[in-house]
């Protein structure tokens, strides 16, 4: 496998992250760790299966339209996943930008649920929408790290997976009230504008609107119980 590190991204539970060079190709680097309270072989069975499944996702995404990172090369053995790099900066640090005006944060949250329904579309539910797996390149909103995704068709999976960029949005962004609404908004009018969602071999995706249901649902129970 020919890629040279250049910047360690992020060292986590589950993987170890560098940006680099693949042949002449900007690209990242998932090195999965091993988890030493599993069984050896467990652990690397349970960290394949992983690694296959985000990469059959990344390639079914992209075959959809979507701007995910394209899947370079894989080595099963060692545990490491090559991807492209996806130009832009973190959701995280546009909205910690004190330049960053309110016009500009609404109409960029509602580009950021037209891309989350985009991808919820194609019955798939990221499990990690924080705004650090939400990159910004201008006009155009890419998300990353499918570590966590998985093919869903229950309305609560689509629930939660807003609901987790909703606690992120009120925790570590509290200065902009609404944005979580407006992300909605926007998840909301691309099914508008898409149309009908289509039926896939699993079954039929939920609506933007049941989903819309669903997070309201969800909030409410996080709410009582908490």
């Amino acid at each position: 496998m020919v890629f040279t590190a250049a910047e360690r991204l992020h060292l986590g539970a589950e993987a170890e992250v560098w940006s680099g060079q693949w042949f002449d190709q900007p690209a990242v680097s998932k090195q999965r760790r091993a988890r030493a309270w599993r069984h050896p072989h467990l652990d690397h069975r349970l960290g394949v299966r992983r690694m296959i499944s985000e990469a059959r996702l990344l390639i079914r995404l992209r075959k959809n339209g979507m701007s995910v990172p394209p899947v370079l090369d894989m080595d099963l053995a060692s545990g490491r996943l090559i991807i492209g790099l996806v130009p832009g900066r973190p959701l995280i640090e546009v909205l910690n930008d004190p330049t960053t005006t309110r016009e500009t944060m609404e109409a960029l949250l509602r580009r950021v649920g037209a891309e989350i329904r985009q991808l919820h579309r194609w019955a798939v539910t990221h499990g990690d929408l924080s705004t650090n797996n939400i990159l910004v390149d201008g006009e155009h909103v890419h998300l990353i790290d499918f570590g966590l995704a998985s093919i869903e068709y229950d309305v609560e999976r689509y629930g939660i997976d807003l609901h987790v960029l909703d606690e992120i949005l009120s925790a570590s962004h509290p200065n902009w009230e609404g944005a979580i609404e407006c992300a909605v908004e926007g998840y909301v009018q691309a099914d508008h504008a898409l149309g009908p969602v289509p039926v896939l071999k699993g079954g039929a995706v939920p609506g933007a609107d049941e989903v819309n249901a669903r997070l309201e649902d969800i909030r409410t129970r996080v709410r009582y119980h908490g």
